[in-house]
């Protein structure tokens, strides 16, 4: 180490007095250099003396051999030149090239990551895609749930729907938020699953039998959409519905056709959903026990008060068609009176009898209705009197005293009426106003009955009275001794018939079995009772004196008026 060390310093004095300027930069790190400084130090002195001059003359000489090679290979040379430049100037695209690679290394990089990444999850869901394809048969009766379903609910099938509908609640709960297809599966059977209740409930507002409507309850109670108190409501609310449409489906032309059908519609039906109500619904309480049937207000939505809040309402809209009916006129008010109390006589088996209800509105019609026509046949009295004159009028009947009780008893009309036309033909507006009462004469008209007659009656003797007034000054003795012939009939002969008239649609013997009084006092009260003497006060100085003035007995009105007890005036 120590003698290359010392060669080292040695070769740098040499160099120092060969190149004082200092080593050319390319003979640095040549080789050449250090065997060429060993090389004259071992030259002598005589020989590094010629050494400059050897260099000098070996300098030229390989300066001459350049040449010559030149000149006998320039084409050599040319070549050479020319495949360095293209050499060189590949090699500078190379290098650029390379640096332009360089550059994009960490991107190709990343790339080759992301495809290494890509293609692991490829490879996973290939796997997936094999195990898939291997479970397709499962996989396809999962996703055909919601068709399924469908299917089941278009063709009738409740049951394998609901049970559909379990299986994929179930495995909505284990797999619903693991797996989003389960999720829709389970949001599109849910939506199916509404379907189906509407569908259900829309089958409640056809027309139904027990078991049918059983089913279809019991299919809503297992869906548990509704609460114990809904389900009723729905159910209430959906068969009033179809009893609604099942009445607004019939014609209101005719009065009487209407009420009848409406009768028979609501009666059926209303007792169907009745006996529906209580086999599904068992453990209604005090259903058969109804303690009123007012409408009720404000009744909350209680199980054991929303049947019978229903029940009240359907029972006074029934109420109020037939008011309606009977007010528009209906051609037998008879047969619908018989009809109506078998319909509330009927709904006594579930504790609705109605019938106390509907007597009210038969009676307020009935009544209307024979006042009415009494008003009709004043109208047409005055009518008829202010036409009516006495001149050559002569008197063909003459009046007999009623010499037996078979007489009293008559109810044919009195022959003195048919000389003076007005009377006749206000006893025949009397008689069938009667005659179309006591098809059905309720006792509890019978006052209000008496009482139109007789106000009727005091009008006829005021307007007679008036036509006197009118006309006095001109009667001749003939005209005035008619006209209290007139006056007479009127007093002794159409008054008292009228009484028995009354007293035959309403006998005595049956008001005082319903009143519970004796004859005596019926007559007492002046129950059924006309006031002759009140009718008659305008007139009583104008009628003669009395022959015959009985008034009708409590016995003489035991059989019912003949349908054709009409007058026949000849005008």
């Amino acid at each position: 180490m120590e003698f290359n060390d010392k060669n080292d310093l040695e070769n740098e004095r040499v160099l120092k007095l060969i190149f004082p300027d200092g080593l050319p930069d390319n003979l640095r790190g040549n080789p050449e250099l250090d065997n060429y400084l060993a090389k004259l130090g071992t030259c002598k002195v005589e020989q590094l003396k010629k050494e400059q001059t050897r260099l000098a003359d070996e300098t030229k000489r390989i300066l001459e051999q350049t040449q010559d090679l030149a000149i006998s290979n320039y084409k050599t040379f040319i070549t050479t030149a020319e495949n360095s430049r293209s050499i060189f100037n590949e090699f500078q695209k190379a290098e650029e090239q390379v640096d332009t690679l360089i550059g994009k290394l960490p991107t190709f990089s990343g790339k080759c990551e992301q495809f290494l990444k890509d293609s692991s999850e490829l490879t996973e869901q290939r796997r997936l895609n094999s195990i898939t394809l291997q479970k397709n048969a499962q996989l396809l009766e999962i996703l055909e749930l919601p068709q399924l379903m469908e299917r089941c609910i278009r063709e009738g099938r409740y049951e394998e729907a609901l049970e559909l509908a379990a299986y994929v609640q179930k495995l909505g709960q284990h797999q619903g938020h693991l797996i989003p297809v389960v999720n829709s599966i389970v949001r599109s059977v849910e939506a199916l699953w509404h379907t189906m209740l509407v569908q259900l409930v829309a089958q409640l507002r056809t027309d139904l039998q027990l078991p049918k409507c059983l089913q279809i309850v019991g299919y809503l109670r297992r869906m548990q959409a509704f609460g114990d108190n809904e389900l009723k409501l729905k159910f209430l609310q959906a068969r009033d519905a179809w009893l609604n449409g099942c009445l607004d489906s019939i014609s209101t032309n005719d009065a009487q056709q209407h009420l009848t059908k409406t009768i028979e519609i609501t009666r059926i039906n209303l007792f169907n959903i009745i006996t529906q109500y209580r086999a599904i619904f068992p453990d209604e309480e005090g259903l058969g026990k109804l303690a009123s049937l007012k409408p009720l207000q404000g009744v909350s939505c209680n199980g054991d008060r929303l049947f019978q809040a229903w029940l009240h309402n359907k029972i006074n809209a029934f109420l109020l068609t037939l008011e309606t009916d009977l007010e528009r006129g209906v051609n037998s008010i008879e047969t619908v009176l018989g009809q109506c109390m078998y319909f509330g006589l009927s709904f006594s088996r579930v504790g609705a009898d109605f019938r106390a209800l509907m007597a009210p509105i038969f009676v307020r019609v009935i009544r209307n209705k024979f006042s009415a026509s009494i008003g009709q046949v004043n109208a047409q009295f005055e009518q008829e009197l202010d036409k009516f004159t006495l001149i050559n009028k002569v008197t063909l009947h003459t009046r007999k005293p009623l010499v037996n009780e078979s007489e009293v008893e008559s109810y044919a009309p009195p022959e003195t009426l048919l000389d003076f036309y007005p009377l006749a033909a206000l006893c025949n507006g009397y008689l069938n106003a009667m005659n179309e009462l006591r098809l059905c004469a309720p006792l509890a008209v019978a006052t209000d009955v008496t009482q139109c007659l007789q106000q009727s009656l005091q009008q006829v003797a005021q307007r007679v009275l008036a036509y006197y007034r009118q006309e006095q000054q001109a009667f001749t003795a003939t005209e005035r001794e008619t006209f209290v012939k007139l006056c007479s009939c009127l007093a002794y002969d159409l008054v008292p018939y009228v009484q028995r008239c009354i007293h035959g649609v309403f006998p005595p013997q049956s008001l005082t079995v319903h009143l519970g009084i004796s004859l005596l006092q019926l007559e007492q009260q002046q129950l059924t009772y006309l006031e002759q003497t009140q009718i008659l006060e305008p007139l009583k100085h104008l009628l003669p004196a009395k022959i015959v003035l009985q008034a009708t007995t409590t016995a003489a009105a035991a059989a019912p008026l003949d349908n054709n007890m009409n007058i026949s005036v000849e005008g």
